[in-house]
């Protein structure tokens, strides 16, 4: 599939942060997820889409935002499209009831999820956290994510995303 030599996650779970081999360990929903070893250095999405000729429309995005009201701080993982950004301001900030959000800091975002920054996925977070996922994502017969580490990608169905236990699935997430 596209450039990339793809196995079953199960079967490299040295590929995968320990968080999220857990929860793909764990998992009870539908879909095969699959994992192909990437250059760590190309692990951001425009530099990994050209490398291995995989289109931007089935690569997705996870940020981790902060939501503040009130001195209190909601942390929120948002999974958009490469091709649309998080609307983190209007959608993402109202769904928080914060009065602001923004992302969230690198060093917190790798701290809270227990995963390499540029290799944060929506599998294996923190159980109480909200992951808002836009509608476009799970529309797609399969999206290529982080996996919860620079050096490999999961390739999962769209559809999945919308399973992990605290998703939400809202559109327009994404602009």
């Amino acid at each position: 599939m596209w450039g990339l030599t793809i196995e079953p996650a199960l079967d490299r779970t040295d590929l995968l942060a320990e968080t999220v081999a857990s929860a793909i360990r764990a998992w009870k929903g539908d879909g095969a997820f699959q994992v192909a070893e990437i250059d760590p250095g190309l692990a951001d999405t425009a530099a990994f889409c050209e490398r291995y000729a995989v289109p931007l429309e089935v690569s997705a995005n996870c940020v981790i935002v902060a939501g503040k009201r009130g001195g209190e701080t909601r942390l929120a993982a948002c999974v958009v499209l490469a091709t649309t950004r998080a609307d983190v301001n209007g959608v993402v900030r109202k769904h928080l009831d914060a009065r602001k959000a923004s992302f969230a800091p690198q060093d917190q975002a790798v701290a809270e999820t227990g995963m390499e920054y540029g290799g944060i996925t929506p599998f294996g977070l923190p159980s109480t956290w909200p992951v808002l996922v836009d509608r476009a994502v799970t529309e797609q017969a399969y999206v290529v994510v982080g996996s919860g580490v620079r050096r490999s990608k999961l390739i999962v169905p769209g559809a999945a995303l919308a399973g992990i236990g605290t998703a939400e699935v809202l559109p327009g997430l994404a602009r």
